[in-house]
């Protein structure tokens, strides 16, 4: 049954980042008798109604999980729907997304799409860049030691050019070189489907997420799923490994 306000939510402490592994759409399906990709198809709309949710809540940036670099390995019929059904959402939410602004950007080895999903999210790309209300990363052919992986690879080109030396690398500088190191680090960590598991997603900037895991299925992730995350997280004190005393204060 779906609240009709959520106005004990503190405006003040809402995530301004949350990542999101969106599983359980194959169960889903499954469960109903349908087609794993059915399931998917499911998957994508729940997180378009998720981003929305997300920016009436106030929050600026959402990383989804939409495909690993893991998931290659999956059935090679699966793995060709989930392009085709990745590169059709791209295209289909583009306007809705421009409507609501959404600003579209991806994380993961990019070169290694095919070339239509490609072309197609440079085409969100520009079209939605101006977009402020809300940042949607889909996280597509992404692993999270990849992008550490990629990341070092730069610093040691850094090093031959003579750009930068071994002493002086540190988190701030490796943080600099992460796909997306514009945007916060993600406050919340939302995962479907009670695994319990962070499966190789955004290593290394969830260092100090708070995680939010619930049984409840992707699919059927709706606004008050979302609210009771959020609330959640806003029943918890951040520590970021800092002692905190009775009083909630810091030291």
């Amino acid at each position: 049954m779906s609240r009709k306000s959520y106005t004990d939510l503190d405006p003040e402490r809402i995530p301004r980042h949350i990542a999101v592994i969106m599983d359980g759409n194959g169960r889903w399906a499954s469960r109903k008798g349908l087609p794993r990709l059915e399931g998917h198809r499911r998957g994508y709309k729940a997180l378009k109604n998720f981003v929305i949710n997300a920016a009436d809540f106030g929050v600026k940036a959402i990383t989804a999980y939409a495909f690993s670099s893991e998931n290659w390995k999956r059935p090679p019929e699966e793995v060709k729907g989930l392009m085709k059904l990745i590169r059709f959402a791209a295209k289909a939410e583009l306007n809705y997304m421009k409507k609501k602004g959404v600003r579209i950007i991806t994380s993961g080895r990019f070169h290694e799409l095919p070339k239509e999903l490609q072309d197609q999210f440079n085409q969100d790309f520009d079209e939605t860049k101006n977009n402020e209300r809300i940042i949607l990363n889909i996280a597509v052919n992404y692993g999270g030691r990849n992008e550490i992986v990629d990341a070092s690879k730069k610093i040691a080109e850094m090093i031959a050019e003579g750009k930068a030396k071994a002493d002086n690398i540190d988190e701030k500088l490796l943080s600099s070189l992460m796909y997306h190191p514009e945007l916060p680090d993600p406050d919340l960590l939302i995962r479907t489907a009670g695994e319990m598991r962070v499966s190789n997603f955004l290593l290394w900037e969830t260092a100090y997420s708070e995680l939010f895991v619930t049984e409840t299925l992707w699919p059927d992730f709706s606004k008050d799923d979302l609210y009771e995350a959020i609330k959640s997280f806003q029943g918890r004190t951040r520590k970021f490994g800092k002692v905190v005393e009775e009083s909630g204060k810091q030291k």
